[in-house]
């Protein structure tokens, strides 16, 4: 008897979901550019779906030089115009040219930006939502996140966009508790 392998109820409507909640969703990333690039993607989902964004991100990540801080940082209206032209990414000016501001305050940021946004790693050990209507849209922790990203001059990082970060690089772990990835997921957190 095969038995069903249970995920979180978003995961299951295309392949392209399963393979991202299955293999990388909740999981820790760290690295400036790494978080860099989860930070610019949740930025440019504001308002659309998240299959959007995740089909056209190797679009984006040749757009936007593999999400190099230095590389973006020092993008000029050329480029921005450059992107908005691009039918591969999202062409929102107002996302572009945060992306790029928010490449620019990343490279001033003392300490960087992983080590600023994994501060607000919620501890291990939260009970796990049985249901997706047990997960919240925003948290005590992303809104301070969103806050501090702000203060240090970061765009398009409202409180529901940093914890849709904080979910997407492991700060909180958000797999519901029959998850068959729940578990590897809290032990990835703990290590």
């Amino acid at each position: 008897m095969v038995t069903a392998v249970i995920r979180c109820g978003w995961a299951g409507s295309t392949p392209d979901y399963v393979a991202y909640h299955d293999e990388e969703w909740g999981r820790p990333v760290r690295g400036d550019d790494l978080v860099f690039e989860r930070v610019t993607l949740e930025a440019f989902q504001s308002g659309l779906s998240w299959l959007t964004i995740l089909r056209k991100r190797e679009n984006f990540r040749k757009a936007f030089a593999g999400f190099s801080i230095p590389a973006v940082a020092a993008f000029d209206e050329e480029d921005v115009e450059r992107l908005l032209a691009d039918t591969g990414i999202v062409r929102n000016r107002a996302k572009i040219e945060a992306a790029v501001a928010n490449a620019r305050a990343a490279a001033e940021m003392p300490g960087g930006l992983s080590e600023l946004v994994w501060r607000y790693a919620e501890e291990p050990g939260r009970v796990a939502p049985a249901t997706l209507a047990d997960v919240p849209a925003r948290t005590p922790g992303s809104v301070a996140l969103a806050k501090e990203l702000k203060k240090n001059g970061f765009r398009f990082v409202g409180p529901t966009t940093a914890y849709a970060l904080m979910q997407a690089i492991g700060l909180v772990n958000d797999h519901v508790a029959d998850c068959h990835v729940r578990e590897a997921v809290t032990t990835l957190r703990g290590a």
